[in-house]
């Protein structure tokens, strides 16, 4: 059978880090999150603790990684650290949930922006409200809602799924240059934005309102799954693991300056839009970028700007369709029902068949769902999985005290305890206030606990999977003694 190879390089590597997490989220998420919090300085401190917190989870999981590098990242990582169920469940909630939703939410977001440009057509209300599938307990989905924006994210899906198909390398290239251009065009707007005369420092304390007690905390970790969306794609890297050159070094590095990156770029972004932008201007944006920029720039500058967001959401989508199917082909290999998904193209070296399913089920989320639902339902799942990643670290160094460890993660125990004591409270505050926004009639879907039940529709296929395993181990251990 043919098999990956390892042609990432360290600066590839990074690339994919950085890539994976500058996307989309740092655009749509400032302006809900400044509606939530009414502060600039609030607004500034969810940055940098969502990307603080995020980092002592990569630092924690590039340990894990050091160990164990090959393809399929946190699902070969659960496998070693909870065994057969818990790592089956995890491969399923990757396919089901979180990776595929990722994508397309983020070339979603892509779209959304290039509708700024072509006016894509979409029903009247009645139109799209006019069929619905009802989930109990749960609230509606509207598939015929927003429709051209969907049908040009499929197309966004189907397209990087054919580039990641052809070739590893292209693809890598693809992302080198889509990141360079990136950062670049970030780096550009940052400076032009911080550097105009239209702005004023006075909107760094101005604040529109400030909630209080627990009202305060909702919002305050209301916004921090805003950002929390936006730094995901960290983790990517583990799921090429298998294909980067010198991974034990390569992977810590990778994310450790991916992530410092990102930090600091979305912290600066942040303050550049506020300078610019009131706090209540800020909130009530639906394209910020493009806003701040119109304001410093004209209307030239805002359409530029629109291009460098879409330019940015394509490299982040090409990073995860790329990355993601790779847990989907890991997972496959030990998957009865699923196998085939499992095969890698003989001639191009890519887990093909992993990244068709990846882009069927993609496609049938983007269907199904709007932006925000994807989103809350996929940081919701994934955070109890990184939750639980972090908790492994103990269990490994408990389990196997004597495995190689190329890289130990820095302030062990303190950071991944940090983290994982964040990662529960943000869980449980976050199924609360899903819940009883539901009850009180202020949401129509309860996110969380649609992520939950699409997650445990997994346990029936583990039995089924493993009694069919027996099955076949059985039958053939029968005509290995009949041979005999």
């Amino acid at each position: 059978m043919a098999e990956l190879k390892r042609t990432i390089s360290l600066n590839t590597a990074i690339a994919v880090v950085i890539g994976g997490i500058i996307g989309s989220g740092i655009f749509m998420k400032p302006s809900a999150m400044a509606l939530e919090l009414g502060s600039p300085l609030l607004l500034i401190s969810v940055w940098v603790v969502a990307g603080v917190i995020t980092l002592f989870g990569a630092l924690s999981n590039a340990e894990i990684a050091s160990m164990f590098p090959e393809t399929g990242g946190q699902y070969i990582f659960f496998r070693k650290m909870y065994g057969g169920f818990f790592g089956f469940l995890y491969g399923w909630a990757a396919l089901a949930v979180f990776n595929t939703a990722g994508n397309a939410s983020i070339a979603y977001v892509c779209a959304e922006y290039a509708n700024y440009f072509f006016h894509l057509p979409r029903l009247d209300p009645a139109s799209e409200q006019s069929f619905h599938i009802s989930l109990p307990g749960i609230g509606r989905l509207y598939i015929l809602e927003n429709i051209g924006v969907k049908s040009l994210t499929i197309g966004l899906i189907l397209l990087f799924t054919l580039v990641n198909y052809r070739s590893v390398r292209f693809s890598a290239s693809v992302q080198r240059w889509l990141t360079a251009l990136k950062v670049a065009a970030i780096g550009i707007l940052i400076f032009g934005l911080l550097s105009s005369s239209k702005g004023s420092a006075a909107n760094m304390t101005h604040t529109s309102f400030t909630p209080e007690g627990m009202a305060l905390l909702g919002a305050y970790m209301s916004a921090i799954g805003g950002a929390f969306w936006a730094y995901d794609g960290w983790n990517n890297i583990t799921f090429i693991a298998g294909e980067i050159q010198r991974p034990r070094e390569n992977i810590p590095k990778s994310l450790f300056t991916g992530l410092l990156t990102c930090i600091l770029v979305y912290a600066t972004l942040n303050l550049a839009f506020i300078y610019i932008l009131p706090i209540e201007t800020l909130a009530a944006s639906s394209f910020v970028a493009s806003d701040a920029a119109t304001i410093v720039w004209g209307v030239t500058g805002g359409t530029l700007i629109t291009i460098m967001v879409v330019l940015s959401t394509l490299g982040t989508t090409n990073s995860n369709v790329l990355a993601t199917a790779r847990v989907t082909c890991a997972w496959s290999r030990d998957n009865r029902l699923f196998n085939g998904a499992a095969k890698v193209h003989r001639g191009n070296f890519t887990p093909g068949n992993a990244l068709l399913l990846n882009a069927i089920w993609s496609c049938i989320l983007i269907l199904s769902g709007s932006f925000d639902m994807l989103t809350s339902m996929l940081v919701f799942v994934s955070w109890f999985f990184y939750m639980m990643s972090g908790i492994g670290l103990f269990v490994l160094r408990r389990k196997m005290p004597a495995e190689k460890r190329a890289y130990k993660v820095w302030g062990y125990p303190l950071i991944p305890a940090i983290f994982i004591v964040f990662a529960a409270a943000f869980l449980i505050i976050t199924l609360y206030t899903d819940i009883t926004a539901y009850i009180g009639g202020r949401s129509d879907f309860i996110n969380s606990v649609f992520g939950i039940c699409i997650t445990l529709t997994g346990i029936p296929f583990y039995f089924i999977s493993r009694k069919r395993k027996l099955h076949i181990d059985s039958s053939a251990g029968e005509r290995g003694k009949q041979v005999n």
